[in-house]
This record gives structure tokens, C-alpha cells and sequence, in this order.
């Protein structure tokens, strides 16, 4: 467990970041052309449940104290350095991963896509809507929800997998599932990357499936079960924890000499009431330090409502865009997403906007 932890902050975009990192006053963040930081807070732990932060310029940094300075500058190396591609998708700019529940009960789609021509036809507007990425689940993980049978879950999605990837086959196709049968049938028939929402800690032969199949996936964030997750979570600082166990688990994986991609996703809603969710999202720059991308999944999730009460709509897409744009702008480089065209435009004219003098 460390004592101090590094966030990159005090952000510029486009022309600016570009003429800034030339004249060597900022770094450009994680290999991200358009955007760039000038400081860094760093977080220091003085017992459990107090920490405080300070903040100081990148040119700062080697006036530290001895151990603060050797943290920092471990952390900037990864904080800066250029991300692996996924497969051969490169991440130094934002990228959509399209979400396809094939379950009768999900939170917002539940039902909607159970059919396997509507699953099919969807996965078809969503990559025509600009998704690289499409993550597909048979099992709900929403709050309070019941676990699904292994095989059952692998029924509910088979066809759907084989379908889409052979009419689709240069399109990136993501399992969300915490089963390593599941993982195991999905990656033998066309899936290429697992999204396990349990972080490894549902199956304990999940990791040895990934790591045999040499399969890329993304680490999640959840406290406890979908069916506890959200009986009063509790943490000593949200997103120290988090960063805490994504940090403890990608040494383990480091060690079994695990060579893919990791991608990183602190669970948005899983195991988190609203405050927790926004300290996560306002400060999620931290995870950049990891020297993993970042996946956040605020799409339609219940804190948007939480914020907006009388004014919630159905789709939540304008809570969502709000909280895409803004991780954006933190240089978060995957978001999962259900409104894949309204997300796509709202991020096109976000980068134009920055791009231009």
C-alpha cells in the first residue's frame, strides 16, 4: 500500500497543449497529441481514512523530498507514456465501446435486444454509429440482481457472437462476463478482449482462461456482488481504494508474466453510492499513473438521476454526455456507452472545438 499517489492536472487541449509541451512547460498525457498538464497533486496518506493533497508544477518535482520525488517521477513515466493499442486499435484518442445486453433484465435495455435479429441489427447501428467496440453480456449486473447459470448465459449469447463477428469480422468484440466457462466458449468463437466486471474475484480460473487464450481485457472495480453491491459500500477513500486494488492486481498479473493489454474501469455505480461516483469521476486523471487506459461506464447509470431529479429523462443522454465529455477532457481514452451516435457527435465537435485557433 503506497503512502503518496500521483494525478496529473491543470489540463490544455488542441494547439495550446501542443505549443506548451514544445516549449517544454507541459507533457502530453499518455501519449494523447491533444491533451497536455502542467501540474501534479499529490496525494499523501497520513492514516487511515485522512489524506491531503498538494499541488505543484511539472517543474517542481525534482525540489520534493527524497521518497515523495522517487513516487512522482515513477508515476510521470507511466502518466506520459504512450498507451499499447488494443489489438489494432490505437488509443492516443477517444474511442466508443457500444453496449449490447442479450438479457431479459438489464437496468436500461432489459428485453430489448433478448432477440437475436435485434441484437444483430443494434451491434449493426452501433458500429455504423461510430463504435469500435462492441461489449457484449448475457448476464445483468445491475444492482440487486440474481447470477445466471453459466451455461444459460452462454446460450443467451452464442449465436449473437458468431452472427455478429462473421458479418462483422474486422469490428472488436468484448464479453462482458465474471464466468471463466463463459470466457473460455467467448474467446474460442470470436470474441477478442474480456470485460470482467467482478475485477477476477468471481472465478478464480478466470484469469488462467485469459492468460492461456493471451486475450486483452478490461480490470474492473466492484464492491461486493451485483445483488450487495449497493447495502450501504463503504471505503476508507474511494478512489484511493480503487487505485489500491487495480494496483495490487496488475502487479499479481505483471508476475504471471501476463503480456496483453490491460485496461482499467473503477465501476461506476457498482458497489458506490453518488458521492463516491463523483469523487471517482472528477478525479480520474489518478488512474492514468497505472500506465493502463481508462474505461469509464457512466451511460444511463443512476447517479445522473440522482443529480438531475425532476429533470431525468428515459435515456439520460445528456447527464451522460456531460460525464464523457468531462473524462475526455481528463484524457480517459475508452467510454461505454448505449447511445453510441449522440455520444460520437457530442465527441467530434468537443475535439473540433479544441482543435481549432
Amino acid at each position: 500500500m503506497r503512502k503518496y499517489y500521483t494525478r496529473p492536472c491543470n489540463f490544455y487541449y488542441g494547439n495550446q497543449a501542443k505549443s506548451l509541451v514544445k516549449k517544454k512547460k507541459a507533457f502530453f498525457l499518455a501519449g494523447n497529441l491533444n491533451v497536455a498538464f502542467d501540474q501534479i497533486e499529490i496525494i499523501e496518506r497520513i492514516k487511515k481514512k485522512f489524506f491531503k493533497s498538494n499541488f505543484y508544477k511539472i517543474n517542481e518535482v525534482n525540489l520534493l523530498s527524497s521518497e515523495k520525488k522517487h513516487v512522482a517521477n515513477s508515476d510521470l513515466k507511466k502518466i506520459i507514456s504512450k498507451r499499447k493499442s488494443l489489438l489494432n486499435l490505437k488509443l492516443n484518442s477517444p474511442k466508443i465501446m457500444g453496449t449490447l445486453n442479450i438479457t431479459p433484465d438489464s437496468f436500461s435495455d432489459g428485453g430489448l435486444f433478448f432477440d437475436e435479429s435485434n441484437a444483430c441489427d443494434q451491434a449493426k447501428l452501433m458500429i455504423d454509429s461510430g463504435a469500435s467496440i462492441i461489449d457484449i453480456g448475457g448476464e445483468s449486473t445491475k444492482p440487486g440482481s440474481k447470477t445466471v447459470g453459466q451455461k444459460k448465459e452462454w446460450e443467451r449469447i452464442k449465436k449473437v457472437i458468431k452472427n455478429i463477428k462473421k458479418k462483422f469480422p474486422k469490428i472488436i468484440l468484448s464479453l462482458d462476463t465474471r464466468k471463466s466457462y463463459v470466457m473460455k466458449k467467448g474467446l474460442e468463437n470470436g470474441i477478442n478482449v474480456i470485460n470482467d466486471v467482478s475485477g477476477l474475484n468471481y472465478d478464480k480460473k478466470s484469469f488462467d482462461i485469459i492468460n492461456s487464450k493471451k486475450a486483452p481485457f478490461i480490470l474492473n472495480h466492484m464492491q461486493g456482488t451485483p445483488k450487495t453491491m449497493q447495502t450501504n459500500p463503504q471505503y476508507d477513500d474511494v478512489l484511493i481504494d480503487i487505485f489500491d486494488f487495480f494496483e495490487k492486481k496488475i502487479n499479481f498479473i505483471k508476475k504471471k508474466k501476463y503480456k496483453k493489454i490491460i485496461i482499467v474501469d473503477p465501476g461506476i455505480g457498482f458497489g458506490k453510492n453518488l458521492n463516491h461516483n463523483l469523487r471517482i469521476i472528477s478525479k480520474i486523471s489518478l488512474f492514468h499513473s497505472l500506465g493502463c487506459p481508462i474505461l469509464i461506464g457512466t451511460s444511463r447509470k443512476r447517479f445522473i438521476e440522482q443529480i438531475v431529479t425532476k429533470f431525468d429523462t428515459s435515456d439520460r443522454t445528456g447527464g451522460t454526455l456531460a460525464s464523457v465529455l468531462y473524462g475526455l477532457s481528463q484524457g480517459v481514452q475508452l467510454f461505454r456507452v448505449h447511445n453510441v451516435k449522440e455520444i460520437n457527435q457530442g465527441i467530434l465537435v468537443f475535439n473540433k472545438i479544441i482543435n481549432t485557433n
